[in-house]
């Protein structure tokens, strides 16, 4: 079954509930900072796990302190999808766990 694109409103709707993230052309953005490199490795662990459960993956950067990703539907042909944004809100919801902010 195809996912289908969110329009711009959507997405901008969507961003409002999801302090913190933004669109960056057609892809959602986010970083954390951690107070450690191992609680930043320890979320990167923690988000590829849900990344499995959900089957939809995005391009996580772990740096010292930090951990970026950036999050877009491969299949939709690299736009935004309701995906997107159930990846993002599990990560929102998991990151406080890890001191991310």
């Amino acid at each position: 079954m195809p996912v289908e694109a969110l329009s711009r409103k959507e997405i901008e709707d969507r961003l409002e509930q999801l302090p913190g993230w933004s669109l960056d052309g057609d892809r959602l953005t986010r970083s954390y900072r951690l107070a450690s490199h191992f609680a930043a490795t320890a979320l990167v662990v923690h988000i590829a796990q849900v990344q499995e459960e959900l089957d939809h993956h995005s391009d996580l950067t772990l740096g010292y302190h930090t951990v970026a990703l950036t999050v877009t539907t491969h299949s939709a042909g690299g736009k935004v999808t309701a995906l997107d944004f159930g990846l993002a809100e599990r990560v929102e919801a998991l990151a406080p766990a890890h001191g991310a902010g």
